[in-house]
């Protein structure tokens, strides 16, 4: 029987966070609504400490939200969690993520801590929001760079005080894939109570691994939930893109063996909701959301794709969203798509038969190619020179 794996989209706060890419309440909200629509476990809707705003919005979404579980993260101190909790009371299934740095880079120049400070104030901080909500997620910030021994520390003590989830967190991009899943493993074996929660990771894009990372994660790390956002959408070079996820769970489940509750279908929808409303557009050779990644240009590909779809391609447009894929005619198009292109726009447009009185095959059923290559007037398919 396979496993669960939970999708932990964080598109509201960490995807926030991309410059620039900044939304309303009322656009957090329609977000929101299409994440559960897509059917996210977890919606990680803002930092409620953050400000008055982000406040509002997990308020917001946390009163319509029903199926999905609402989140919102807070730093390891009673104020951010006493906001989150707060901001949370009305939704119907909730969590509080919190979190302190444990690498000895943060802890000495950001935090100024000693590691036994960090300590204390991490199972502090579990065993307060404990008090709110029975989910609580830990994550030892810049984890992928902490000291190993501390680490295992750290973790077995915040599992003590009742964390429900450990999520491993790459902050700054630095994992490699068999290292950061290696990573992972050798915590969940050393530390004694690792079988008491849920394992995490939480990869960011800086050295473009963060898909590769998590999913290392997985496989050879155990985790069983990752965090990720619509289009990779996070701070500096971004996150872990759910999409991406999503489609090599589903495209691979013979490797993969893991069951997910989303809707593949809500994906290319989902990705072009936040695109409209942060205004960060897609790359066009982006991953299963990019406008041509469905789209063939070779005539080598086309050919092959015109006769059996998966000799080049190994999803369905459809699955994703999209209507269809495409076939794109240009200069390295071969003859079998131009026929069945020009045969396909005559039957839609024309029944099947040219009208244009300076056509040679007017009249004629089946067009030849080299009335749409050299002698259609200069006009392409779906103009109306030829009507």
């Amino acid at each position: 029987m396979a496993d669960k794996l939970i999708i932990f989209d964080t598109t509201l706060r960490d995807g926030e966070q991309s410059p620039g890419a900044s939304m309303t309440r009322e656009e957090k909200l329609r977000i929101a609504k299409q994440l559960e629509r897509m059917k996210v476990d977890v919606i990680e809707a803002g930092f409620a400490a953050a400000s008055p705003g982000d406040f509002e919005s997990i308020r917001a979404i946390a009163s319509v939200i029903r199926e999905s579980i609402v989140c919102s993260l807070s730093r390891a101190n009673d104020r951010d969690i006493s906001r989150a909790a707060e901001a949370l009371a009305p939704a119907e299934r909730k969590r509080i993520h919190t979190f302190i740095a444990t690498s000895a880079l943060h802890m000495e120049k950001k935090l100024r801590m000693t590691p036994d400070q960090v300590f204390e104030q991490a199972k502090q901080a579990v065993r307060f929001a404990r008090q709110f909500t029975d989910d609580v997620e830990f994550s030892p910030e810049d984890g992928s760079r902490s000291d190993m021994d501390f680490l295992c520390r750290v973790i077995e003590g915040v599992i003590a005080e009742g964390a429900t989830t450990i999520n491993f967190a790459d902050t700054v991009g630095y994992g490699v894939p068999e290292l950061y899943g290696t990573m992972l493993r050798t915590l969940r074996e050393r530390i004694p109570n690792s079988d008491k929660a849920v394992w995490s990771v939480h990869c960011h894009n800086d050295l473009g691994m963060a898909v590769a990372n998590s999913l290392a994660g997985v496989m050879i790390g155990g985790a069983r939930q990752i965090e990720c956002t619509i289009n990779g959408l996070g701070e500096r070079a971004g996150n872990t893109a759910l999409e991406e996820i999503v489609m090599a769970l589903r495209t691979r489940r013979d490797h993969f063996n893991l069951d997910i509750a989303i809707d593949a279908t809500q994906i290319v929808p989902t990705s072009k909701l936040v695109s409209q409303i942060t205004g960060f557009a897609v790359q066009p050779n982006k991953a299963v959301v990019g406008a041509n990644a469905f789209a063939h240009a070779s005539g080598i590909h086309q050919d092959g794709v015109l006769k059996a779809r998966d000799t080049y391609e190994i999803m369905r447009a459809e699955d994703v969203g999209w209507a269809a894929n495409k076939i794109v005619l240009g200069k390295l198009s071969g003859r079998n798509a131009f026929k069945q292109r020009l045969r396909a726009w005559h039957h839609a447009r024309l029944g099947g038969r040219c009208q244009c009185r300076l056509c040679p095959f007017q009249g004629t059923g089946r067009p030849q190619v080299g009335h749409l290559r050299r002698r259609h007037h200069g006009a392409g398919i779906g103009r109306t020179a030829c009507t």
